[in-house]
Formats: C-alpha cells, structure tokens, sequence
C-alpha cells in the first residue's frame, strides 16, 4: 500500500473535522479540502480499499486503526513543525499552519525525532491547540467556551483558536486577539456581534469569527 500526500491530507482532515464536533461525511471533506464532490468519492473508494476508512450506510466516514495511526502521525508532525517555527525562528503565529501544511509530507522520522527531543512534548501550538483529538466536548470539561458563549463582566483569556482559516487568524491578529491574550465581553449586540475590550480598547467581532475562539477564566 502506498501512502501519497492526497491519502495523508484526507486521513488528517477527517481528524482534524472530528476534533472540531463535526460527522464526517463527503461533503464534509469537499468543504474542507475545498475540492469537488467526485474527487471525493474516488478517494473514499481509495481508501476504503486500503482498510484506512469505513463509510457507514448513512454515509458517515469514520478513520480505521490504521487510518487512525497515519492521520495521528501526520498531526504531530505539523504541530511539531508549527512549534519550531515559532520558537526557534519566530515566525508570526497566524503564519505558520499554512507554512507547516507545506512541510509536513517531507519531515522524516529521524527529524520528527530531533524535533521532539528539542521542544519537548505536551505543549499546545502557536494557536493553543493540543496534537491529536481535543474535541469541543473535552475542551468545555476543562472548563474552556467560544467566546461567543462567554458571558459579560469577567477576565477571559484566549486559549485556543481555529487555525484553517488563515484570513481569520490575520483578522484576530490585527485586534489584539491571540492565544494568550486578556479581554473582556462588554456587550452581545443586537445586529450579531460582541463588543469586547482588548488591551484596554473596545473593539467588536462578529458571531462567526466568535465561535472559532476558545476562552477561559483569565
């Protein structure tokens, strides 16, 4: 069985969907790999024979062992890359997902190794995302909301955000919001949207953009 870059970033992103509450099922690969509905169905086909995915009678795709171990694989790889990036040639942090997605099919395990013995284990990437599954339901028993669900008149401090959108990532970037970062709910507004106070400065972000941050008790 080969494993090419299509196979890789397939297996990965049925991970990557999972993590974040989605049911995986073709469409949902197209809207994520930005691709068309036959490509899809070809490389499910692809996969199915190579035992790497099941596809359930309601069209659910759900990863094998085997599927598992690579997109799993592949994950640490990027995060690990993502890491190096920032912290060893600091690169900005809302740069370095796009970056690391061109990197990862060509680390080698000797690399993976260097690199883990270099930075250690156990650490959240430059958006403050864990390696692997961390799906909504673990991170609200950590204690952690969006900041869309964040109530008003308490210190939040951001801890993780969505890191496939790299317009997003830029536009947080530009007010101040950030892994790491203090803020506030001021207000939910009647047309969609929240007033918050970074850095001491009242700036308003959209529901959408909300949802994709993760927030916790500062």
């Amino acid at each position: 069985m080969q494993i090419t870059i299509s196979k890789e970033n397939y297996l990965k992103t049925i991970a990557e969907a999972e993590s974040e509450g989605e049911t995986v099922i073709a469409a949902t690969l197209a809207r994520w790999l930005n691709v068309s509905p036959p490509a899809v169905t070809k490389a499910l086909s692809r996969l199915k024979k190579d035992n790497l995915v099941e596809v359930a009678d309601d069209g659910q795709v759900k990863l094998t062992g085997e599927g598992r171990g690579i997109a799993n694989g592949i994950l640490n790889r990027h995060h690990l890359i993502e890491r190096m990036l920032t912290e060893i040639f600091g690169m900005e942090w809302f740069k370095v997902h796009d970056e690391a997605e061109r990197l990862e099919h060509a680390v080698s395990a000797d690399f993976e190794k260097l690199l883990t013995q270099k930075l250690g284990d156990g650490q959240a990437c430059p958006h403050g995302n864990q390696t692997g599954m961390d799906t909504p339901e673990q991170r609200r028993r950590r204690g952690w909301t969006t900041l869309a669900e964040a109530g008003g008149e308490q210190a939040l401090r951001v801890v993780s955000v969505f890191e496939r959108d790299r317009q997003l990532l830029e536009f947080l970037h530009g007010m101040s919001i950030h892994p790491g970062a203090r803020l506030e709910v001021v207000a939910h507004n009647y047309d969609d949207t929240l007033t918050l106070r970074v850095a001491g400065e009242p700036v308003h972000l959209g529901m959408a953009a909300a949802r994709k941050v993760w927030v916790a008790p500062a």
